[in-house]
């Protein structure tokens, strides 16, 4: 795909969902410090493009201090996530401010995932390839691990097992997307990435 058209996807995309979901970011935001007080954001590092790094945004759905007390992978029913976090995770909807990530340059909307530097320190020479182009808010494995959590919460380690298992199956799908990415398929992504989450899965 032109990286000119997928840019200005990118940037058109997430402008206009940040002017229409405004409201609802905002509405977040209050039930976060209504339900866990302050801060309402969470940054964390990501490996981007060209293994450069940037701080993901996301609303911040674990208590204060979560990093610190337990690995950094989240199964269902990790005890570190507050009560509105929970939600926020089933509906996907504490990605959002992560527009603002696509806006700037650092994420597109569509692509790999973006993984932390520890994690990336075990990918293969392959897929090492993921990192050539930006990571994204929506994308093949991303689709493809809606069950992440429930899959970590079956596991006696689930640090682990995304180690050993999910990192490597999540970058297999991605490479797929990494080799063959259209403008097209860009938004068909997209949509089944939202048809997935307000209808649910099977």
């Amino acid at each position: 795909m032109n990286r000119f058209a997928k840019r200005s996807f990118d940037v058109v995309v997430a402008t206009v969902g940040v002017v229409l979901l405004s409201p609802v970011m905002l509405a977040i935001a209050m039930a976060i410090r209504i339900d866990s007080g302050a801060p309402v954001f969470f940054r964390q590092e990501r490996v981007g493009r060209a293994g450069r790094r940037f701080k993901i945004w996301k609303f911040r759905t674990m208590v204060v201090g979560a990093h610190r007390m337990s690995a950094n992978v989240s199964a269902l029913g990790d005890p570190r996530v507050t009560r509105v976090g929970a939600w926020l995770r089933r509906t996907y909807l504490d990605e959002l401010p992560q527009l603002f990530n696509v806006i700037v340059g650092d994420m597109s909307m569509v692509g790999p995932r973006p993984e932390t530097p520890e994690f990336v320190e075990y990918y293969t020479a392959q897929e090492r390839d993921l990192l050539s182009i930006r990571p994204g808010i929506a994308g093949p494995s991303t689709l493809g691990f809606m069950d992440e959590a429930e899959i970590l919460a079956s596991v006696g380690n689930a640090e682990a097992y995304y180690v050993d298992r999910i990192l490597h199956d999540r970058a297999a799908l991605d490479l797929t997307y990494v080799h063959r990415h259209t403008l097209p398929g860009d938004v068909s992504l997209l949509v089944r990435q939202l048809g997935e989450i307000v209808l649910g899965r099977d």
